[in-house]
């Protein structure tokens, strides 16, 4: 079986990790190297069916609604709260 270096306990591990980190320091090595991760990570992504987008998009607007409720009836208490304690405003 493989064993990488990070499975190996010790300060090894730290002094590979600080050479490693040296010699990545041309500019250039750092951006070729954030591309190929975000490349790699892009490959493990995956596409939900069609069955599960509904899915997701029901649960969305359920909970958005929700949310659109529960802040609608704060609003609604808070300004009863300040009319209550502020009055109308200047009787005419």
């Amino acid at each position: 079986m493989a064993r990488s270096y990070a499975d190996e306990p010790g300060e090894d591990v730290v002094a590979r990790a600080k050479a490693d980190r040296a010699a990545r320091r041309n500019p250039f090595s750092r951006i070729a190297l954030f591309v190929r991760q975000v490349l790699s990570e892009l490959k493990k992504v995956v596409t939900p069916t069609r069955k599960e987008l509904w899915s997701f998009i029901g649960v969305v607007l359920v909970f958005v609604i929700i949310v659109m409720a529960i802040v609608s009836l704060l609003d609604w208490l808070f300004g009863w709260g300040v009319v209550y304690v502020f009055g109308n405003g200047p009787v005419s």
